[in-house]
């Protein structure tokens, strides 16, 4: 926390009114330099320029004007007449503040009381208090369990305390010393060399260890495991504690990792994952491994189980959770998309290596885990953070057990015999590789994989209240018409509940729906979190892009089009689209730059308009960042990649909004498909309307709620 102090010079408090004055006063303190800030972002919204740092921008102006309002009303050194001024002036600003969020909603998550407010954010806020002379001074902070390391927030959570006192004490793992290393690389200089023995490799060269053959392992019931992952299971078994798992997307290298610790009996087990797939990991652990218990870390972390088995937290929130991670116990770390860490100069890669080291000096043999389908980003040199994050190597030199393999070769980096050795003992410690192509056999040819997705603030709230809303509506419609049915004949469930009606109420509001084009219907909100998405689904694309090649991106409204075409152009991500509004011309210019062009990575693509007719099989992953109405439409979009000449297994990754009305839709469409079907190739499907779909989905939320006011 800091405190501000203003500093006044003498002459704006003496008694002269002149217009120069008053002038000069107007230039004066925080709101021209807040004035500068917003028509700076004002400025990069229009030109569709918005990056991270104007965000944070945004949000500084927002957090220090709302701080001066209330320095204004509270300052009794003002005349009525300066407060009035001042705070029209202040009112001036928020309502341009506003008007920029209208024209790119995004930004209205920054506005709320509870936004996670960035370090970036913070620096922001500072250096405009400077501008303004307003001198900062830092607040004493109460003296902390663990040492801060240049961080504005940190956090412990008080589950957490009550865990660490159940528990003070951990035994050490000393079951396998690290070896001795003899010294006769001791003067060299060694990272370098390593790094140029990947750079140079000999064609061929193997790109992963060698793994043991699958062993049994007893697995949840209904699920199984592909060889390629079991392999990894077994060098698990065998004592292997550390991998950088680089499998293509779609072999399910997050089910790898959740069973590597069951194997390895790493828990509890702290999980470094993107936002965007947050939700999905604890899905997948409560799946893979039942009988562990998952946490997920959102913002401060006020409703963390710190006993939990399994803690997942994302790349954003972690810095004000490092404390704490260092000290817990964790005797595994899993750091997912871990090239999200090539650059070791950010904060988030100093997180994350210093948890890391903080594990590694508590455990001797902890689980440590990098899964990334992109090791390699910009060059060699992206691996430097991921080692040393695995313990392979410090800032300068090779780790001991590497140093070991190095020196057990018989060579130096001035033997040419050096690099391809040294090139191998690095893959031997642990990195593991494996394409869709070389694993065909074992994968389906075409799958969907669900990916659920948190919807967090403004917009998810709207969300969610709106589908409360919608909720109290059907149930009021429901018990007007069996209020109004009295003395008719109907027919009630076991539950209570006259299915028939609450069929006919759901059949009412479709039609009236699908009439009106303004309010909070069924229609309404499902655009509504096709647009919530839209930014998490383009980022998940973005991954997909620099890990497994081209991409094709679905979207069913055009806004939501318009928005990923936006994202993918700021991440410099060659990107080209089809649209119902095109030519037939501007179409086929399209498809041929996605096809030819090896500079156009994704093809975003409208469910309506390029959902049959059209070829594009030079992509094997396809995000479907809206859901359709029907199974059909769905599988048609799919199979615009996994067609007849398609020569890799197809991946489908569905984003999904958890806990809101698409999870619903999404579960109709499954159970209208069969889950067998949509696991396998080919099956028959059953055929269903959208209409039924969609009738089915209301019936269901207002089942849900006549359920909910039951046991009431």
């Amino acid at each position: 926390m800091a405190t501000q102090r203003r500093r006044r010079s003498g002459s704006t408090r003496t008694g002269q009114r002149s217009g120069n004055r008053v002038r000069n006063r107007d230039n004066e303190g925080i709101i021209p330099v807040l004035a500068m800030a917003v028509r700076e972002v004002e400025r990069a919204v229009a030109g569709r320029q918005l990056t991270s740092g104007q965000r944070a921008r945004f949000q500084a102006a927002a957090l220090l004007a709302r701080a001066e309002r209330a320095n204004v009303r509270s300052d009794e050194s003002l005349t009525p007449a300066q407060r009035d001024t001042q705070l029209k002036r202040l009112e001036g600003l928020a309502t341009i503040l506003a008007q920029i969020a209208t024209r790119e909603p995004s930004l209205f998550s920054l506005l709320q009381e509870d936004a996670e407010v960035s370090d970036a954010t913070r620096r922001l806020e500072r250096e405009m208090q400077q501008q303004a002379g307003i001198e900062v001074e830092d607040e004493p902070e109460p003296e902390p369990t663990y040492p801060l390391v240049g961080r504005d927030r940190t956090a412990l959570p008080q589950s957490v305390v009550q865990a660490q006192l159940a528990n003070p004490f951990q035994v050490p793992d000393f079951s396998q010393t690290a070896p001795k290393v003899h010294g006769y690389l001791a003067g060299w200089e060694l990272i370098e060399p390593l790094l140029n023995s990947f750079e140079q490799a000999a064609p061929g060269a193997p790109a992963s260890m060698s793994l043991p053959e699958p062993r049994p392992i007893l697995l949840p019931d209904g699920l199984d495991l592909m060889p390629h992952q079991a392999r990894l299971l077994a060098a698990v078994a065998e004592g292997h504690r550390t991998f950088l798992l680089a499998d293509e997307p779609g072999l399910g290298k997050t089910a790898q990792a959740l069973l590597a610790a069951q194997a390895a009996n790493a828990f509890p087990l702290l999980a470094i994952v993107p936002n965007v797939v947050k939700t999905n990991w604890a899905r997948e652990a409560k799946m893979w491994t039942p009988s562990r218990s998952v946490t997920v870390v959102h913002g401060d972390g006020l409703d963390v189980d710190g006993f939990a088995d399994i803690v997942v937290v994302n790349y954003e929130v972690l810095d004000r959770h490092v404390g704490w991670m260092g000290e817990h116990g964790f005797r595994g770390l899993v750091v997912d998309e871990a090239h999200y860490i090539k650059n070791k100069k950010s904060q988030r890669s100093q997180n994350v290596l210093e948890v890391s080291d903080r594990i590694r000096q508590r455990v001797a043999r902890p689980l440590l885990m990098a899964l990334t389908g992109t090791p390699l980003i910009n060059d060699i040199d992206d691996f430097r953070a991921i080692w040393q994050m695995l313990g392979w190597i410090d800032e300068k030199r090779p780790g001991n057990v590497l140093m070991a393999a190095l020196e057990e070769t018989g060579f130096t980096p001035a033997d040419h015999a050096f690099y391809p050795a040294a090139r191998q003992s690095v893959v031997d410690l642990g990195i593991v590789r494996r394409r869709k192509v070389d694993v065909a056999a074992d994968i389906p040819a075409r799958r969907i994989a669900d990916l659920p997705v948190e919807l967090e603030g403004a917009m998810g709230r709207s969300i969610r209240e709106a589908e409360e809303q919608l909720a109290k509506r059907l149930v009021g419609r429901y018990r007007a018409a069996l209020e109004h049915r009295r003395t008719g004949y109907s027919i009630v469930g076991v539950d209570g509940i006259d299915h028939e009606l609450v069929r006919r109420v759901a059949e009412r509001e479709i039609a009236e729906g699908s009439e009106s084009k303004t309010g909070d219907n069924v229609f309404t909100m499902v655009r509504k979190i096709g647009q919530a998405k839209a930014e998490l689904a383009t980022d998940y694309a973005v991954q997909l892009a620099r890990s497994a090649g081209k991409v094709v991106f679905f979207a069913k409204h055009l806004d939501v089009m318009d928005t990923a075409e936006e994202i993918f152009a700021r991440r410099g991500v060659g990107a080209t689209s089809i649209r119902g509004d095109q030519t037939r011309k501007a179409r086929d210019e399209a498809i041929d730059s996605f096809v030819n062009d090896p500079d156009t990575h994704v093809i975003v693509c409208s469910l309506t308009a390029a959902g049959v007719g059209i070829n594009l099989q030079v992509a094997s992953n396809v995000v479907l960042a809206e859901l359709s109405w029907t199974n059909a439409e769905q599988t048609q979009a799919i199979d615009r990649v996994h067609r007849i000449g398609q020569t890799e297994p197809v991946t489908a990754w569905r984003i999904i909004a958890a806990q809101t009305i698409d999870a619903k839709i999404a579960e109709l469409i499954d159970s209208k498909a069969g889950l067998a079907a949509r696991a396998l190739d080919g099956a028959d499907e059953e055929a269903t309307s959208t209409a039924d779909v969609q009738v089915e989905t209301l019936a269901a939320i207002l089942t849900e709620a006549l359920t909910e006011a039951a046991d009431d």
